[in-house]
């Protein structure tokens, strides 16, 4: 039996906000990442075993960084977007359960690391949550 290895590509592009230089990673299907350059964890859900192919080109993005700067474009602009591209989020089990409950904070309205933190240990039951959401900032 032959074994072939799949190389994963990441795709990456950079858009220039009204805030600061940001930089997109998709792995095609997907977004994978966001990042404002230089920041904290810049970079940390790519995968090093991956090829990254960087692109300036909007022609040459896969289409999900083009919906991408649309949704951005449309944001920055005072818009409100009216779809979200789909996204890949990688990480903990901690991390996967902060980004579920931030994505249902209402478009507009805020919540602080405390609030999310009660959120989670009401639905988990746990107090681990509380200690843990205070002290990494995800």
């Amino acid at each position: 039996m032959e074994v072939t290895e799949t190389i994963m590509t990441n795709f990456l592009t950079h858009y220039d906000s009204p805030i600061g230089s940001i930089t997109l990673a998709s792995d095609g299907m997907a977004l994978t990442g966001l990042w404002f350059d230089g920041q904290r964890h810049f970079g940390e859900t790519l995968r090093s075993e991956h090829a990254v192919v960087e692109t300036q080109s909007i022609a040459s993005l896969p289409p999900v960084l083009n919906d991408t700067i649309r949704w951005l474009d449309t944001y920055f602009s005072g818009g409100i977007p009216d779809f979200t591209p789909p996204i890949m989020l990688r990480g903990s089990e901690f991390r996967q359960a902060v980004w579920r409950a931030l994505q249902n904070i209402p478009y507009g309205q805020t919540m602080t690391y405390s609030d999310i933190a009660w959120q989670l240990a009401a639905e988990q039951g746990i107090a681990y949550y509380l200690i843990s959401t205070e002290t990494t900032n995800c």
